[in-house]
Parts: C-alpha cells; sequence; structure tokens
C-alpha cells in the first residue's frame, strides 16, 4: 500500500490508545525481518534508518542516502499494512533535508551540543521543508542518558514542560521526543518511566510523544505511558542483540557450502536467521504496544 503520512499513524493511534513502533532497521534481513512481523500481526508500523550513523564521518565507507530511501519507499509500498518511513536522529542538517527530498516521511533532526536558541531556529527551517513536502518532524527537549558502556551515565537532563513549550510553539513540530527516565541503549534490563514528570509535560502540551530508548521500558511503564499520550516509541538495541545471537548461533558448525549459508535460505543461511530474529523481536513489542489488529 502506499507509504503512510507519520501524521495519519499518529492520529489514528492516539483515538485507538495504542502506540506506533519504530524499529530502526540497519540492512535488508533486519527491514524483511520488521515488515514480516508486522503483517503477521497486522500492525501498522514505522520502518526507517538511523541518520546519526549513515552520516558519520566516521565511518568506513560513505554511505548513500538515495540507496536507503528507495529501499525503505519499496519495503512500505509493498507491505501489506500501513508503514511510515523514517530518517532518525541526525545532526547534520544536510543530510536531513536530503532525507526529506527523498521522501522520508518523518524526520528527527537531533543535537544535543548545538545551542537551544539556534538549534530552534535549524528546526523551524527544517520543519517548513518538511511540511511543505507533506513529511512530518520530530525533535527531542531535554536529553536520554546512555548505558552504551554498561552502566547508565549521568548526562540526561528531563524533557522541560515550559522550555518544551515553548520550543514546539518556536518550531512547530509535529512529534516531541520526551525525556521521562527512558534510556539510550540499555544493554540489560529494564527501568520504569517517571510517569508524574509525563503527565506535567500532558499537561503543557498536545501533540503526540515519542519515547526513544524503547528496549529498556518495562511493558507497565509503556502501557502506562501510552494512556498520557505517548503514540510512537523507538526500538533498536534490543533488535540487534537479537539479530547478533541468531547470526552467532547459525554460524556455529562445521563448515559449509558458502552459498547455503548466504543466500539460499535454508535452515544453513545466516541471513535469514538474522530476519527471523528481527521478525520475532518485534513481534513480541508489537503486542506490548497495543497495536497488534490496529492494521
Amino acid at each position: 500500500m502506499p507509504l503512510t503520512p507519520a501524521v495519519e499513524l499518529l492520529q489514528h493511534a492516539r483515538a485507538g490508545g495504542y502506540a506506533v513502533g519504530y524499529f530502526e532497521s540497519w540492512n535488508l534481513e533486519s527491514l524483511q525481518g520488521v515488515i514480516d512481523a508486522a503483517e503477521a500481526c497486522k500492525a501498522p508500523v514505522f520502518i526507517g534508518f538511523n541518520g546519526e550513523f549513515l552520516s558519520s564521518a566516521a565511518r568506513l565507507d560513505a554511505e548513500r542516502l538515495p540507496w536507503y530511501a528507495a529501499l525503505g519507499r519499496a519495503a512500505a509500498e509493498s507491505a501489506r499494512v500501513p508503514c511510515g518511513l523514517v530518517f532518525n536522529e541526525c545532526s547534520d542538517d544536510a543530510w536531513t533535508a536530503a532525507a526529506i527530498d527523498l521522501g522520508f516521511g518523518l524526520v528527527m533532526p537531533d543535537d544535543a551540543d548545538a545551542p537551544e536558541t539556534a538549534f530552534a531556529g535549524r528546526v523551524a527551517a527544517l520543519t517548513r521543508r518538511a511540511h511543505a513536502a507533506g513529511a512530518a518532524i520530530e525533535a527531542e527537549v531535554g536529553h536520554l542518558p546512555c548505558a552504551a558502556g554498561g552502566t547508565v551515565d549521568d548526562q540526561g537532563r528531563p524533557t522541560d514542560p515550559d522550555a518544551a513549550a515553548a520550543f514546539v510553539a518556536a518550531t512547530g513540530i509535529d512529534l516531541l521526543a520526551v525525556s521521562v527516565g527512558n534510556v539510550h541503549i540499555l544493554l540489560d534490563g529494564s527501568r520504569e518511566l517517571d510517569l508524574e514528570h509525563l503527565a506535567r509535560l500532558r499537561r503543557r502540551l498536545a501533540l503526540p510523544f515519542d519515547l526513544h530508548g524503547g528496549t529498556g521500558i518495562s511493558r507497565a511503564s509503556l502501557r502506562a505511558a501510552i494512556e498520557l499520550g505517548v503514540a510512537k516509541v523507538c526500538y533498536g538495541t534490543y533488535l540487534k542483540q537479537a539479530y547478533l545471537s541468531a547470526i552467532r548461533t547459525a554460524l556455529d558448525g562445521p563448515a559449509e557450502d558458502p552459498h547455503a549459508r548466504f543466500g539460499r535460505g535454508g535452515t544453513a543461511d545466516v541471513l535469514g536467521a538474522g530476519r527471523r530474529a528481527v521478525r520475532d523481536a518485534v513481534s513480541e513489542r508489537l503486542d506490548w504496544l497495543g497495536c497488534v489488529g490496529r492494521a
């Protein structure tokens, strides 16, 4: 079916009392796994790619954004469920602008180190470009702590209601990413959200909220957050953990015909094992989000 506008997916989610998951992909098999799960569960879904990863100057090989855009559009248009296409978390405005022009339906500029006033001006300019192209835009106020090193750092800043309201008014964004106890790249376990703080934000703001760091949010906290207007939840870490585990298991054994390992799609195919691992991981969280059967 046609690529579904992000605003439409968010509106349906809020009206229906569920959230739409953004399940980040990094290659063809991971994207296939997300679509497989969404179709099996009859659930709307956000698919897409990480803009900060793709645009990073530290990459050994430069990436071609038009390829990712074409792949995402083809996946969405061939899927049997509504799909939104996301260009997630990018501090390079030129890449974000290019993503808008290439047909991504939701983009997220993200630059935690930028001065607030300057960043608001940049986001406002990108919002005008996105809206002119029929796309939506998301931004974060506050900052999530990160646990990539194995422990949660102390760099998090909860979203301030007044600052968020001023930012939304100045930029015209469609979706606000909030920091309410959620953690980026939590490798093990889960944490409870600060639901009282989320409720304060809801009393101050009317637009939909997004939770990044979905991997580390408990099921109970997630359901309560959806009741407070969270319409989108982002997942990445646990998908890659499941993918890596499946790949390692698939490779554990005697050497075989390389075509059986890569390309034939049988029981020994490493790529297929990764795809199915992502499918199963996504299916679990679709149930948590309450969006099963909503397509």
